[in-house]
């Protein structure tokens, strides 16, 4: 790994172990028939894009704290970006979105399949359950990718440690951010709305997207437990700046970039930190506008321009932008203090840094 972070070629190279993975695993339903890839080619399609984040902080946290077999752990690399095709896949069946990466999601794309084939129940469960198998399915081989990828035992067995902890933890997270939308904010002051929104964040995105990923790679190559203390702070806060920024994405993203419809946040109505600083900024009208137009996945896209308006008013964007600055700050700082990083690895770490806040999808 070269000082210049070469972020498009990294991909390249996770794309051919990806590709190569699900050629295997191709392989070995081949036995169950041609209706298989029903079941993969939505996997496939989901895992042909992406930015790669997680697999390129795994590598850099094990370049920088010393690792010598990296193509070993590029295989560990990219099982992170399966295990992240596990959780969109079964997160856009939790918010039933109708597009990912600018493709149809999963289960949308199977439920079409079946109206199409002419087939008998219920379409939309067709799609449901298939995505959901098709999840499963990315874990499993998430598992095997990991085991699989000739890392000395040693280095395997530390990476895994951090692995299972960040697996287990996401899906907390996940079932943390259903069980907040369902118990609502009404009851709430601007405080509270906040701290809740960011414990959200903490654990369904910032540590499986950035903090975990460094630690599995920094453990693998042994750091020291300050190198770790150090590295982890810089995750924490990175990931958490690198899910806010995804949330002012999620209202006033581009969709020919971010490959969603425009406000998609604001139509499946998520508790965010950004929707608890406009709703804190807003007069007792503006807010009852935001509450009407939460949630709803019929809102127009004039209704959208409105709420997106409102958010601009409120002030909340810049109190957003700050957060967002403060956490990266926080990151860099604690990268400076970690000892014993080598010079290439401590390079493209610092690189990330502006790779995934200061992007437009």
């Amino acid at each position: 790994m070269s000082s210049a972070w070469d972020l498009d070629g990294f991909r390249g190279r996770v794309q051919g172990r990806i590709d190569a993975e699900v050629t295997r695993q191709r392989g070995v339903l081949a036995a169950l028939g041609p209706d298989m890839a029903n079941l993969v080619d939505p996997i496939a399609a989901l895992l042909s894009g992406g930015k790669r984040f997680r697999a390129a902080f795994a590598q850099a946290g094990y370049v920088a704290c010393g690792g010598v077999h990296e193509d070993r752990m590029l295989s560990v690399a990219a099982a992170l970006e399966l295990f992240q095709a596990a959780a969109l896949l079964h997160d856009d069946v939790m918010d039933d979105s109708a597009t990912r990466r600018g493709q149809t999601t999963a289960h949308r794309a199977l439920a079409a399949e079946h109206a199409t084939r002419g087939w008998t129940g219920d379409g939309d469960r067709f799609g449901i359950s298939g995505a959901i198998l098709a999840g499963d399915l990315c874990l499993v081989w998430t598992d095997e990718m990991v085991a699989g990828s000739g890392l000395p035992p040693e280095e395997l067995i530390r990476a895994r440690a951090v692995f299972d902890v960040m697996r287990t933890q996401l899906m907390g997270g996940q079932f943390l951010d259903v069980l907040v939308s369902a118990r609502g904010w009404d009851d709430l002051d601007t405080a509270a709305r906040i701290a809740q929104a960011r414990e959200v964040v903490r654990y369904k995105s910032a540590k499986y997207s950035v903090e975990h990923p460094v630690l599995i790679g920094a453990g693998a190559a042994g750091a020291d437990p300050l190198a770790t203390a150090r590295l982890s702070a810089y995750g924490l806060a990175l990931g958490e700046a690198f899910q806010l920024r995804d949330d002012v994405l999620g209202v006033f993203g581009d969709p020919s970039t971010t490959g969603k419809p425009a406000g998609d946040d604001l139509r499946e109505g998520k508790r965010t930190v950004l929707l608890a600083l406009t709703l804190d900024g807003l007069d007792a009208d503006g807010r009852a506008t935001m509450r009407a137009g939460l949630g709803r996945a019929d809102l127009a896209p004039q209704e959208v321009a409105q709420m997106r308006g409102l958010v601009h008013r409120s002030g909340a964007l810049e109190r957003h932008e700050t957060m967002i600055a403060e956490l990266v700050e926080t990151a860099a700082t604690a990268l400076a203090a970690t000892p014993g990083l080598t010079d290439s690895g401590r390079a493209a770490l610092a690189d990330l840094i502006d790779l995934t806040t200061a992007r437009d999808s």
